[in-house]
Parts: structure tokens; sequence; C-alpha cells
């Protein structure tokens, strides 16, 4: 009996469960994530590019694989967490300023609205790669 009243406490009180949790935490939540896997990518192109300097052939192999399908794919991840993390910057550093606090998660969608149409494009524009004989 206990456990259903601490349950039902869970739900009402707690900023945590999941019908509590709002666009703002969410934004929060994946700004931490995209930005630990910008992080990773750094450290990741840094060896690439060390990896480069062993020769001409090292560097022609390099090539091949960093122009496959797969890694194709893996550059265009790269764009939207790049676009999301950005643009969610820009989203605080204009809540830090005082634009905009009322009407946060309009924002939120605004902007990630403009990054889709951006990731579009650059889905277009990077098809050849994927699509090419």
């Amino acid at each position: 009996m206990s456990s259903r009243r601490h349950l039902s406490e869970l739900r009402g009180n707690s900023d945590l469960y999941p019908r509590n949790v709002r666009t703002g935490m969410y934004a929060w939540l994946f700004h931490r994530i995209t930005g630990l896997a910008l992080v990773f990518y750094i450290i990741l192109h840094i060896f690439v590019i060390a990896s480069v300097n062993f020769g001409g052939g090292s560097f022609d192999a390099t090539m091949r694989l960093l122009t496959s399908k797969p890694f194709v794919l893996i550059d265009l991840t790269l764009v939207a967490v790049v676009l999301y993390h950005s643009l969610n910057g820009l989203r605080i550093i204009f809540f830090d300023l005082g634009y905009g606090i009322k009407n946060q998660r309009g924002i939120f969608w605004a902007l990630m609205a403009v990054g889709t149409v951006i990731f579009v494009f650059a889905a277009v524009a990077s098809s050849r790669l994927l699509f090419r004989a």
C-alpha cells in the first residue's frame, strides 16, 4: 500500500516523472548529450588527421574510407548534432540576455524547424556521395 502512495506522490511532485518533464528539460538533456558527442568527435578527428601523416598510401586509404556510405551517414549525423547544439546554444544566449524568456518553447521549436531545413539542404548536398554508382 505504501508503494502506491509513494508512486502517486512521485507523479504529482517529482520534476523527473515523465509526465512532468517539459520541452526545456529535454532541450537541456540533449544539449549535454550533443556536447559530449562533439567532444568525442573532436578527439576522433584529431586521431584521424594524425593517421594521415604516415604517407601517401595512408592518406588515400583514409580518404576512401571517409567517403564511403557509412561515413557519409555519420557525417550527416554530425551535421544534425552540430545544428542542434549550436541552435540550442543560441537560444540559451538569447535567454541569458533576457530575450524570449516568456516564449521558450516556441523559440525552441522555431529554431528546431530552422535546423531541420538546414539539415535537409545538407542531406540533399551529400546525396551524390550516398547514391553514387
